[in-house]
């Protein structure tokens, strides 16, 4: 798996890897529209397969058929620059709200630790590298899809802060919700990411640590953009 890079077109990247909850999509969201560049949403990626898998009704398990539905996906994503939000789009229709489910986000984990899945998404994910720069959110971004990006954060928080993040945003979008259930999953899911054999989740090589249990999303993101400015 050897990153395919134009050397004659020097392409910015800063990934921002982390577990679910640890505000990553939202820092990166921010960060790409402040920069005015472009953005991948990794697990959203994740998400969609597992959302059409699970439409069509299909085994989890089934690497062939799941990977099948990754190399076909058409989605992109627009992001509000003056908002940070990101509007998802899968073959010209937004499903960010379908994604977001618990039961697509336990199946994403699932389908995540697919190695036909993986492979099926690896080269996807690299065509979102375009001028004037990239930034990439995930749990794989810095030490498998992008090991040569010129910034690599590994954002964290503790699993009961990203469990109570959770249960706010569920409960402001009117859904039922419960605080233990939600950090056991988290948990679970936890386990389940760091611990699969292919592409688990670990901080990559050089990457820069963040807890971001503590701050606000606006000194994660100002704390960032700092460090890339000053590589820059």
């Amino acid at each position: 798996m050897n990153e395919k890079i134009d050397e004659s077109v020097v392409v910015p990247v800063i990934t921002i890897d982390g577990p679910g909850g640890s505000g990553k999509g939202t820092v990166s969201r921010l960060i790409a529209g402040q920069l005015g560049w472009h953005f991948l949403d990794s697990g959203a990626l994740y998400r969609l397969v597992a959302l059409v898998a699970l439409k069509r009704q299909l085994d989890l398990s089934v690497g062939s058929e799941i990977s099948l539905i990754a190399s076909k996906l058409d989605v992109e994503f627009k992001v509000d620059s003056g908002c940070g939000e990101a509007q998802i789009l899968l073959e010209g229709r937004s499903v960010g709200d379908e994604i977001r489910s618990e039961q697509c986000a336990d199946s994403a984990s699932k389908v995540a630790a697919l190695p036909a899945v993986r492979e099926a998404l690896l080269q996807r994910q690299r065509d979102f590298r375009c001028s004037p720069g990239l930034v990439a959110d995930g749990r794989d971004m810095g030490s498998v899809v992008f090991p040569h990006a010129e910034l690599k954060i590994f954002l964290d928080a503790s699993a009961e802060e990203r469990a109570q993040r959770r249960y706010k945003q569920l409960k402001e979008k009117g859904m039922s919700a419960n605080l233990v259930t939600l950090l056991e999953e988290i948990q679970v899911r936890d386990a389940r990411d760091r611990n699969r054999s292919v592409a688990p989740l670990i901080p990559a090589a050089g990457a820069i640590l963040v807890d971001s249990t503590t701050q606000e999303i606006d000194e994660v993101v100002a704390g960032i953009l700092e460090k890339w400015f000053k590589l820059t």
